[in-house]
């Protein structure tokens, strides 16, 4: 086994890392303030326009667990900086863009980079001390959170203020930084796995998330029930049970579907995709209800950047509830931490449908949602490590990131669903009512204590000092 790194440089490390994945997650929120305003900034129509968010994540689905794979077998700092140079260049990219098929393919390669979280993640158990692990994986998983908070109300401002394209220098910038930062401060690690990467399962694995994703994120716009739309769904099943038959009989598999399914792995991946779900409603209400006008009698009437601000809170709550998060995992497991994160959720959604009178309140019910969220995303990746070798965390890690995406892919279409059939008419034109949040909202309150209640049946384990659980052979980790 490696040595871990020298302990006076575990904390530039880590800080490095976090840096790295608050960034990366920057972009995913980086044009959501502007979506209303795309098709005039790109000549363009609204669905077409939409079409600026959905590359990012169909591309980031596929590009995540392949990512993973390929960090376990030539080394989680290779990858983490091949991961910053289709960021750096999406963002030129961008950048240099008026029109939408370059801002399409910009942000497309921004999708590829979004893999920095999960590998970060994976790589703590490689060069830090035990004692620091744990702390270290809730911090980072937290970055999530914190650069999808901060993203808002950067995002936001530079709108109101500057030229849209400004944020894409901007972000450019960012990533250039991260990547020397990775370059100088992480160590290289020996790779333990001398497999071969599996090509032919990263395709069908692609075209069957492809598919998936495609047919959640497009049906409200093409129709539940049209022929493309339940194509994709059948496609999707097919593709994905091939896949699934493949990698059971490849000697090197793209991820390791026996591993997977350890009862440990397997539930926390099922739990994943319902904190994933319960995430995503609130920033998708919140934001709707802060911006939409106070004539409606619901609506809170905020501009752009004043509900970015309301938001940000969020991430600053999420950093500092990391540490707490890990200190419970290292007393009581992650397995509690997980359960903990997924109720305390469940209290901020209850909480939201007493205080949607306010931007005030609304943001202290945020708060609590973003306590819980900060709990759960540092309990799921020590759940997932503890589960399988070492040879396999960053493939691991990143298949549990992507159990998420399709949670809050799903979180979205349902949300939106929710809100686009439940409305009321004002000044012509059609707006959610306030019902239709309410019972997204009640939404969001069943999501998370199906997570709780998921959380329960992880097969329980001793809490081991923090961290040293994630360095212990698999055999005792399931």
């Amino acid at each position: 086994m490696d040595q871990p790194a020298p302990t006076g440089r575990t904390n530039l490390i880590v800080a490095t890392l976090a840096f790295a994945g608050t960034a990366a997650a920057l972009m995913q929120t980086l044009v959501v303030p502007f979506i209303g305003e795309l098709p005039t900034l790109l000549n363009t129509s609204a669905s077409n326009a939409s079409w600026v968010i959905t590359v990012t994540l169909l591309v980031a689905s596929v590009a995540t667990p392949v990512s993973g794979r390929l960090g376990d077998l030539y080394g989680k700092k290779p990858m983490l900086l091949a991961s910053t140079v289709p960021l750096i260049l999406g963002s030129v990219v961008c950048a240099l863009s008026d029109t939408l098929v370059p801002m399409i393919v910009g942000r497309g390669l921004q999708g590829l980079g979004v893999g920095i979280i999960p590998l970060g993640v994976s790589a703590l158990r490689d060069i830090l001390p035990p004692a620091k692990i744990g702390s270290a994986i809730a911090l980072i998983s937290a970055s999530l959170g914190i650069g999808a908070a901060l993203g808002l109300p950067i995002a936001a401002a530079v709108g109101e203020h500057a030229d849209f394209q400004v944020l894409f220098w901007g972000s450019g910038a960012l990533m250039a930084v991260v990547a020397v930062l990775i370059w100088r401060v992480l160590p290289s690690v020996k790779v333990r796995n001398e497999g071969r990467f599996d090509a032919l399962g990263a395709v069908g694995l692609g075209a069957g998330l492809v598919c998936l994703l495609l047919a959640i994120s497009k049906g409200a716009d093409w129709g539940w029930g049209s022929a493309s739309v339940i194509g994709l769904f059948a496609a999707a099943a097919v593709i994905l049970l091939a896949w699934g038959r493949f990698e059971l009989r490849h000697s090197d598999p793209l991820v390791d579907l026996r591993t997977t399914a350890r009862p440990q792995v397997l539930l926390t991946n099922v739990a994943s995709i319902a904190v994933g779900f319960a995430m995503y409603v609130q920033m998708l209400v919140t934001m709707q209800l802060l911006q939409l006008p106070e004539a409606i009698g619901y609506g809170l009437g905020q501009s752009m950047l004043a509900a970015g601000l309301w938001m940000a809170p969020n991430g600053i709550v999420m950093m500092l509830i990391s540490p707490v998060g890990a200190k419970l995992s290292a007393l009581r497991g992650p397995k509690v931490t997980l359960i903990v994160g997924a109720v305390i959720i469940a209290a901020g959604y209850g909480s939201m449908l007493a205080l949607m009178g306010s931007a005030l309140g609304l943001m202290i019910a945020s708060c609590v949602c973003a306590a819980g969220t900060g709990f759960a995303y540092g309990a799921m990746p020590a759940l997932i490590m503890g589960g399988v070798p070492l040879s396999e965390t960053a493939a691991a890690n990143s298949f549990n990131t992507l159990m998420r995406s399709i949670g809050t892919s799903v979180s979205s279409a349902v949300v939106g669903l929710v809100l686009s059939q439940m409305t009321i008419t004002v000044a012509g034109h059609s707006v959610a009512s306030e019902n239709g949040f309410r019972t997204a909202i009640g939404i969001g309150i069943g999501a998370a204590l199906l997570a709780a209640a998921i959380s329960f049946a992880i097969p329980s384990r001793k809490a081991a000092p923090a961290g040293a659980a994630l360095r212990e052979p698999v055999g005792t980790a399931a």
